[in-house]
């Protein structure tokens, strides 16, 4: 199948088979955000200090505006008349795409922070590259998003280092938080069939070329916060191929309770 093509058409001259492709990514890319999001907003009210707690309901405001342009995006390239709120609120469990990482609980403030840290470095690099597509929708929401998250990473970073750097029982639950979620980051790079064809159809980036950039930072943040680099970690997979925790189960409950209590509800 040749999905090379030299600059990014309409939704309705794409083929068939890039459209179902770029559908499949893009929902994965929403999936990811809406959740983080969500996670996110639990803590609204619950922060450590109130000048954290904005930071992190307004991190996840962005995420949240980041997965609407990309439901948009993904409801045109489906073509069968759905919504964004469609795809977010009325899709199973196992139809979601996104990694096992933004889906695990946020514990206390170092889990959710580390976790974070994770996803940050990821997220950045590829929405960096993902302004090159030759798909210029996808282009444009990650041109958007990257100013957006350039500070996500700038804020969880320094929190690595605050923790990691900080006192006995600061670094101790940071070191906890990486004993639990290290595991998960791997998945952020392992390509699925969608991915590893349209990075060969040249619309994303590989994503090995985004792992040295992300162990880069991780190798000099960690050193800053006096922690190690976990070594020879196996590494969980599944989310991005519809395998969920249990965790993802209870957060759809949460979230798409009111669109299915209530079917068609608008504001």
């Amino acid at each position: 199948m040749d999905l090379q093509h030299t600059q990014s058409p309409a939704v309705q001259d794409y083929s068939p088979e890039l459209r179902a492709l770029l559908l499949d990514y893009t929902l994965q890319l929403a999936d990811t955000s809406l959740i983080l999001g969500h996670r996110l907003s639990e803590w609204c009210g619950h922060g450590p200090i109130l000048e954290q707690d904005l930071a992190m309901a307004n991190i996840a405001l962005d995420l949240i505006g980041e997965t609407r342009s990309l439901y948009q995006y993904a409801a045109e390239l489906e073509g069968k008349g759905r919504s964004e709120d469609d795809l977010a609120y009325l899709r199973e469990a196992v139809e979601y795409k996104n990694p096992l990482l933004v889906e695990q609980p946020n514990g206390d403030f170092g889990d959710t922070v580390l976790r974070q840290f994770l996803f940050d470095g990821f997220h950045l690099f590829l929405l960096k590259d993902l302004q090159n597509s030759p798909d210029q929708r996808l282009a444009a929401i990650a041109a958007k998003a990257f100013k957006e998250a350039s500070y996500h990473l700038k804020w969880s970073s320094e929190w690595v280092i605050r923790l990691g750097d900080g006192t006995e029982e600061s670094k101790r639950r940071l070191q906890k938080a990486i004993a639990n979620l290290w595991m998960f980051s791997g998945e952020l790079f392992q390509m699925t069939d969608t991915e590893q064809q349209l990075a060969q159809a040249g619309i994303i980036p590989d994503y090995a070329t985004l792992l040295p950039q992300w162990e880069a930072h991780v190798a000099k943040v960690f050193a800053e916060a006096t922690l190690e680099v976990p070594q020879n970690v196996f590494m969980q997979k599944g989310g991005k191929t519809g395998r969920h925790s249990e965790h993802l189960g209870y957060i759809l409950t949460e979230l798409q309770y009111l669109q299915r209590a209530y079917p068609g509800l608008e504001w």
